[in-house]
C-alpha cells in the first residue's frame, strides 16, 4: 500500500509538474531540526522523561516479579485461600504497574502529552518558515527528505535546508 501510495504521488508530481511547470524544492527536516537549540533540549528533556518512567515501570515489574518468585517458593505450604489470596495481590499488582505503562507511555501518556507540548511550537515554527521561503521563492512544493523514502535523486540546488535553519535561529 505504501509503494501504492507513493507510485500515486509521484505519478501526480509528475503530471503536475509538466502541466505547470511547477518548482520544488526539499528539505532534510530532520538535519534541520538537530541544529534547532530548542529542538535538541527538547528532546534531551522528552528522552530524560522516557528513562524516568522507564524506571519506574520496570521497578514495578521488578516487585510482580519477586512477589511472584516468593508464591511460587511458597505455594506448597499455602492453603487454598491464601493461594488465591496471593494470586490475587500478584495480579492487581500486575494490572497496576501495566496501568502505570500505559499512564506513561500510551497514546495520550503522560511522555506523548509533553512530548507534543515540547515540539509542537518548534515544529509549528519550521512549517511556517518553509511556507514563507515557499512563498518568496514561489515553489509549488517543499519535500522533506528526511521523511520520504521514495526520494531518488535530488538536487542539492533546490536544497532549503540552510536557509530554513537560518531562519529559524533569527
Amino acid at each position: 500500500m505504501k509503494k501504492t501510495f507513493l507510485l500515486i504521488i509521484t505519478f501526480l508530481t509528475i503530471s503536475a509538474g509538466s502541466l505547470s511547470a511547477q518548482r520544488t524544492g526539499y528539505i532534510n527536516s530532520q538535519s534541520v531540526l538537530n541544529e534547532v537549540p530548542e529542538y535538541v533540549a527538547a528532546t534531551q528533556q522528552i528522552e530524560r522523561l522516557r528513562k524516568q518512567y522507564e524506571s519506574q515501570v520496570q521497578s514495578e515489574m521488578k516487585r510482580v516479579e519477586e512477589l511472584y518468585n516468593k508464591y511460587q517458593q511458597q505455594k506448597n505450604s499455602l492453603s487454598q485461600s491464601q493461594k488465591r489470596e496471593a494470586e490475587s495481590q500478584i495480579i492487581s499488582l500486575e494490572r497496576s504497574a501495566k496501568e502505570l505503562q500505559k499512564s506513561f507511555f500510551g497514546q495520550e501518556g503522560a511522555l506523548s502529552v509533553r512530548s507534543r507540548e515540547l515540539l509542537e511550537p518548534v515544529m509549528t515554527r519550521l512549517e511556517t518558515v518553509v511556507k514563507e521561503i515557499a512563498e518568496s521563492e514561489d515553489l509549488g512544493m517543499v519535500i522533506d527528505i528526511s521523511a520520504m523514502q521514495g526520494v531518488i535523486y535530488y538536487n542539492p540546488r533546490y536544497d532549503l535546508s540552510k536557509r530554513v535553519l537560518e531562519m529559524m535561529n533569527q
